[in-house]
């Protein structure tokens, strides 16, 4: 009987511990969980901040590629304008909003395009342009051939009849400052979820 009680006051004692044990426990948890999240968010923001972006297409001027209320991932991280690419350009002369469009042409290339014929030259080759909606018709301002700057781009939107890009002198040869990034793939509406190669 004498150790029955003395053993009575030693397991009040262990269901204390355990009872302040699986307190600490639970605090751990939930600190590693808050921990995790504040990481998750802090890594996102500096990602979203710096190395991609989301843009929303607005829009008719890149159909059939892209279409109004596309959202598209970019980045400008160690990116130099290439023949083909879709980039993102604000030049607030031109547009207040971002707008999308085709690099055509960079630096020390000439371009002329044929009106009559819809078709565009760059360095005196015809291009294969099979991700147009149709031939290039409309000319806006555009004079005739021409020879894109160094640091520059001639950009087209693939919608050529309806897109407003570098055949108007207000937005012109395009300096690659004004480029915010080089689309790489549509993310939203997940139906359309496509690499923009």
């Amino acid at each position: 009987m004498e150790n029955q009680e003395r053993d009575l006051p030693e397991t009040e004692q262990n269901q204390q511990q355990d009872e302040k044990g699986s307190d600490t426990d639970v605090r751990a948890e939930v600190y590693d969980w808050l921990l995790c999240v504040v990481s998750a968010v802090l890594v996102c923001v500096l990602v979203f901040t710096f190395a991609v972006r989301l843009v929303g297409v607005v829009g008719t001027s890149m159909v059939p590629t892209l279409h109004e209320g596309d959202y598209i991932v970019t980045s400008k991280l160690f990116y130099k304008p290439k023949q083909g690419d879709i980039v993102i350009i604000r030049k607030q002369i031109f547009d207040e909003r971002a707008i999308v469009k085709r690099v055509i042409a960079v630096g020390g290339q000439t371009v002329d395009i044929d009106f009559d014929e819809g078709v565009v030259y760059v360095d005196g080759q015809a291009l294969e342009e099979d991700y147009v909606n149709a031939p290039t018709y409309r000319t806006l301002d555009f004079k005739g051939e021409i020879t894109v700057p160094e640091n520059c781009v001639f950009v087209l939107g693939d919608n050529r009849n309806e897109s407003l890009d570098s055949r108007r002198s207000t937005l012109g040869c395009v300096d690659t400052r004004y480029i915010v990034g080089r689309g790489y793939l549509v993310l939203w509406p997940f139906r359309d979820l496509k690499f923009l190669l």
